[in-house]
């Protein structure tokens, strides 16, 4: 293997004993500013250390579009350090885990698709996963989020996951202003979430009302949690000692886990599909993250997007195949012509984020709990937000696609906005490809990095609480 390298360290976060009484946040807890963005040279030296300080990158560094500000603004900080898309994005998927838990929680999932230059993509599958076990009072999905995206980032990364992780560690235990996005979903649940003890004590002030925009959220268990995957490995929640206190804390808040399942829970690695547009080459996500199949059956064969999905879940519901079987399948469907039909029920919430970088490398992600909150219960001690099992919600439409002229990176683009979500990645994939404006239309949020030349710049919707950023340095 490759020799990987490695951000110098930041200084000391705290504690390292797993199991040591917890220290209780700071009371003067950093934030950053989201309207005005500042503090971000600050807090790249925080990330990287000043001693040993990397270079700053000077010039065009790539993009990195998030629907959370501070979490983007964290994928800004990995490029400019040096760190290429797939580390950016290995830090910003982490970072909403802190950032928007309510989308984006480590007890969650997801899937990916991850290119270099002159590289067909590849999709990384990890959504969220069942548990076999019975006793649940309210059953929570296997954590999927650490290992998808470590798997990722293997990959296609340039330095130690670890080292990804520093940042979401540093906003988890020093503080994290709550953005408008988290504001919105914390009011949308409000009287379900504060009905569980630990997500009140999270997610409400001293006063006991819940937080609200320019609000200080510390999570210093979860820090905890994220150090022990620093220091330890990513691994070690599935297949080792934290695995075991996860979920016996999950099960305590009624998750019905089990270590069996844990182990077993491996992300998947699979060819994307492909829409052929003259030049152009779109790359799709393709099942069991089906919204990228949506999405590719309405710009190969029109339609909709949701009736193409209905179809292909109708049909597919029990297969129990691999993901390169499910791919290849899906794209024999795509080139048949076969539009599809039908209706989906209401969907789950989710998050989507792209990175570009000055390599011509792009990653494109969709993450989600299965739910708004997830079951709306934290893992005793851990401070991970448990996602809902997917045999008690239906799967969410995660969309992601990257675009690639003759080899040359053209779009990444990733979409949520529950049962529009592959609809609107269709329309802003299209848009893309015939180099128009990104739509923002309808229920669909798209946010995306639109290529010309050898630089790319970034597009969220405006409708959002999102940020595009990154472009210079």
């Amino acid at each position: 293997m490759a020799h990987r390298g490695s951000y110098p360290s930041c200084r000391s976060l705290g504690e390292n004993a797993w199991g040591s009484q917890l220290k209780k946040a700071l009371s003067g807890a950093l934030a950053l500013s989201l309207a005005g963005c500042s503090g971000v040279s600050d807090l790249g030296q925080e990330l990287f250390g000043n001693s040993r300080a990397q270079p700053v990158v000077s010039g065009y560094i790539g993009a990195v579009v998030a629907d959370e500000p501070q979490a983007a603004l964290i994928g800004r900080d990995v490029l400019a350090h040096g760190g290429n898309a797939a580390d950016a994005a290995a830090a910003v998927g982490m970072a909403l885990a802190v950032t928007l838990p309510s989308r984006a929680s480590l007890g969650g999932g997801g899937a990916c698709l991850a290119s270099r230059a002159h590289q067909a993509p590849q999709a990384f599958l990890f959504l969220p996963a069942a548990s076999q076990n019975a006793a649940a009072s309210r059953p929570a999905a296997l954590p999927m989020t650490p290992r998808g995206l470590f798997t990722m980032q293997l990959r296609y990364g340039s330095v130690e996951f670890s080292d990804t992780l520093k940042p979401a560690i540093r906003l988890a235990r020093y503080g994290t202003t709550v953005s408008r996005a988290l504001g919105t979903d914390l009011a949308a649940v409000e009287s379900a979430l504060l009905a569980d003890d630990s997500a009140r004590t999270t997610f409400t002030k001293a006063d006991g009302g819940i937080l609200k925009d320019g609000d200080t959220l510390s999570q210093p268990r979860l820090a905890n949690f994220l150090e022990r995957l620093s220091n330890v490995g990513v691994g070690d929640l599935y297949n080792g000692a934290l695995g075991s206190i996860f979920v016996e804390g999950a099960n305590s808040a009624g998750g019905g886990l089990d270590t069996a399942a844990l182990r077993a829970a491996i992300p998947a690695q699979s060819p994307a599909l492909q829409v052929t547009s003259g030049n152009s080459i779109s790359y799709f996500l393709p099942p069991p993250a089906d919204g990228g199949y949506g999405a590719a059956s309405v710009m190969r064969n029109g339609g909709s997007a949701q009736g193409a999905v209905a179809a292909w879940r109708a049909q597919h519901h029990e297969t129990t195949a691999n993901a390169a079987t499910l791919a290849a399948a899906a794209q024999e469907v795509l080139d048949s012509g076969t539009t599809g039909s039908g209706t989906l029920p209401a969907l789950p919430a989710s998050t989507a984020f792209v990175v570009t970088d000055n390599h011509g490398g792009a990653v494109a992600c969709a993450l989600t709990n299965n739910n708004l909150f997830g079951t709306g219960r934290i893992a005793e001690g851990t401070g991970v937000l448990l996602a809902a099992s997917p045999q008690t919600m239906p799967t969410p439409l995660l969309s992601a696609a990257i675009v690639q002229s003759r080899g040359v990176l053209r779009g990444a683009l990733a979409s949520s906005g529950q049962n529009d979500a592959a609809d609107a990645l269709a329309a802003a994939t299209r848009a893309v490809v015939q180099g128009t404006t990104i739509p923002h239309e309808g229920s669909g949020r798209v946010n995306s990095a639109f290529c010309r030349g050898e630089q790319c710049s970034g597009d969220t919707d405006p409708r959002g609480g999102g940020l595009a950023t990154g472009t210079n340095n």
